[in-house]
């Protein structure tokens, strides 16, 4: 039984690797992308029905354009790149809902969503293109299919480590299994996230570098951001980098980020 169970996640992790674009990060996709796109694509129409369009006419067109911009860019890179399959996937639409949350997300297919609350920190269609980018690049990078993928995976885990532990007394397995889940949302799942977000960051920077965006606009953005007190929680325990770090990072990558903007 033992070796049943650490064999079939031996066989799920070698059979399911990918390579994140342009970063190469290898990553564990054990979802679908047509379970993914099934999933998300409810989900989007739950939030839609669920929260209103925003009114201001200005900003709804204005995160349609930066949507269409930096999208348009990155299906001409993946089409470039002979990634054709991955274009097909994507289902663009970008909107602006009346929420005063500073916020926006990309579901996996392309389904962008900016809240009323983030505008007074874009300022601008450079910032809103940092934004766009940044959520963008979640979906191109497929962080959701990979964050379910390492769930999964702490299941099959905890799994494992419970079969190992079918001798021990009832209150050793219960110690260790709590342990274990501790030492997995500290260890792994953070971590991971926090990694995720750099990556969203850097192809972020890249994607709207190619829409033809200023990517040093992402500095003052997420200084804006600090000062509004966005970084507030301690990194170690949270899912997101704290803005300094997060700014250090993007003053890092800027570079390669230029080499893609074109004035």
């Amino acid at each position: 039984m033992k070796k049943l169970v650490l064999f079939t996640i031996l066989a799920l992790v070698l059979t399911s690797c990918s390579n994140v674009l342009i970063t190469g990060r290898k990553q564990l996709l054990l979802v679908s992308d047509t379970e993914i796109l099934a999933m998300s694509a409810q989900s989007y129409k739950q939030f839609i029905d669920s929260v209103p369009a925003s009114k201001d006419v200005t900003n709804t067109q204005l995160v349609r354009k930066v949507g269409t911009n930096i999208s348009s860019a990155v299906v001409n890179y993946l089409n470039s790149n002979k990634l054709e399959s991955e274009v097909a996937k994507l289902g663009w639409e970008f909107n602006l809902v009346k929420d005063t949350t500073v916020n926006a997300f990309c579901m996996p297919g392309g389904k962008v969503v900016f809240f009323d609350g983030i505008l007074p920190m874009t300022l601008n269609e450079s910032g809103m293109a940092v934004v766009m980018g940044h959520e963008i690049a979640h979906a191109v990078a497929k962080h959701s299919n990979e964050r379910l993928s390492q769930q999964l995976m702490l299941q099959y885990g905890a799994a494992l480590t419970d079969v190992l532990l079918s001798n021990k007394s009832e209150i050793t397995r219960v110690g260790i299994n709590a342990l274990y889940g501790i030492g997995a949302q500290v260890g792994v799942m953070l971590p991971y996230s926090r990694k995720q977000e750099y990556e969203a960051d850097r192809l972020g920077l890249i994607f709207m570098a190619m829409a033809g965006y200023d990517p040093n606009a992402a500095i003052e953005f997420w200084q804006r951001m600090a000062a509004n007190g966005s970084g507030s929680v301690v990194e170690f325990m949270s899912t997101h980098p704290t803005d300094a770090n997060r700014i250090t990072k993007m003053r890092e990558v800027l570079p390669e980020a230029l080499q893609y903007y074109k004035k």
